[in-house]
């Protein structure tokens, strides 16, 4: 078999630099597994969760307490795409090319647009699992990092993570591009950060622990039409609490919603839309009780900045799976990006009087933690 893609591997990590200098924060920012990618399409894999331990009095006695059971939970992720982008030009095209811009030139910049198109649709995939995450902070419609040097919509979103039990080892903050332009205006100042790194090279910071990266696949939620709902639950709810009963409004409550109750500053994230009178919020639901008949209040639209810890999210990519291991490919390479540990397959066909170049991965997403997860509205 010709090794067909030897003389592309320029061309390829050429159409590599381009893409990997574009706005893409999600996907270096998450944990990508390789054990998981081991499934189908279509194939759900459990990953097990422990609950948190339970504390008892040291109690002297002839045998130990008969205790120490658990209920062992579990998250699932599903690979569920697998994508490819065609590249392919005859005999004709390429004489043309060559007495033109350059078959090579060309070629690069296909190679580039197929690679972006697969990362901004996995990036995408990611930064829609806002819906699943904890509970938000920030002013919905008005872009953080507003005022010079103060960097509090940072250390208020951390808080979450934080009183939720993230580690705080690697915690991340991905931002919209506006929010980004923001940042850079606002937070730049030399004397501020004792570093001109914002300044001249216009790289975002590692602040209070958390990395803030920027991308331009960051959503833009639209909330439901829900008003005027109260708490429908007569003995009310205990802390920890995550399906609340609504009754008395109208409308509806979408899933990516923030809502708060009357009496309590936390905003919670929707996970659950309402439906048989009741909505859901994300883990680790409710901080506190709630009694019956509290107002409850839908935020507006926002965009969907997000905070997590690297592991709480997580990304399993491959390649498209092969009968047998191999089909009618005359060649193919594996090209991994080292900026977002993505890795494409290239694949050629050798056809009549023309070849075909296919760049493709296979990819599934998920929040294995939603508890270590949250929103920084903007």
């Amino acid at each position: 078999m010709p090794n067909t893609l030897t003389n592309l591997i320029p061309d390829m990590y050429a159409a590599l630099a381009v893409v990997s200098r574009e706005q893409v924060g999600f996907i270096p920012a998450v944990t990508l597994d390789a054990d998981v990618a081991r499934a189908a399409v279509g194939q759900v894999v459990r990953s097990p969760i422990a609950p948190a331990g339970v504390a008892t009095d040291v109690i002297p006695g002839v045998t130990p307490p008969d205790d120490g059971d658990a209920n062992i939970t579990n998250r699932t992720i599903t690979i569920t795409k697998s994508r490819r982008v065609p590249v392919r030009f005859n005999g004709e095209e390429s004489r043309g090319l060559n007495n033109g811009p350059g078959m090579l030139t060309v070629r690069a910049q296909r190679f580039a647009q197929a690679m972006r198109t697969l990362t901004n649709e996995m990036e995408a995939d990611i930064a829609a699992l806002y819906r699943t995450t904890s509970r938000a902070f920030g002013i919905a419609g008005t872009n953080p990092f507003n005022t010079a040097g103060d960097y509090s919509d940072v250390s208020f979103v951390r808080q979450i993570l934080v009183d939720n039990g993230a580690p705080i080892s690697d915690l991340q903050l991905v931002i919209n591009t506006t929010a980004g332009a923001v940042f850079r205006g606002k937070q730049s100042q030399a004397q501020m950060i004792g570093d001109v790194a914002l300044q001249r090279q216009g790289l975002l910071l590692d602040i209070h622990g958390m990395q803030i990266r920027e991308s331009a696949q960051v959503r833009n939620h639209v909330r439901g039409t829900g008003a005027s709902y109260l708490v429908n639950n007569g003995p009310g709810y205990a802390s920890g609490a995550a399906t609340i009963a609504a009754d008395t409004g109208a409308g509806t409550i979408l899933a990516g919603d923030v809502v708060a109750f009357a009496g309590n500053a936390d905003r919670y994230v929707v996970a659950n839309a309402l439906s048989g009178g009741s909505f859901g919020i994300g883990e680790p639901g409710l901080r506190a009780t709630l009694a019956d008949n509290v107002a409850i209040t839908v935020g507006n639209n926002y965009a969907a900045n997000m905070a997590f810890s690297r592991s709480a999210i997580v990304a399993a990519t491959r390649a498209p799976a092969l009968p047998d291991g191999t089909d009618m490919a005359d060649d193919r390479y594996m090209l991994t990006d080292p900026n977002s540990g993505l890795t494409f397959e290239v694949s050629t066909y050798m056809q009549y009087r023309q070849v075909q170049y296919e760049v493709a991965l296979s990819w599934g997403v998920a929040n294995m933690n939603p508890a270590h997860t949250a929103i920084l509205l903007g």
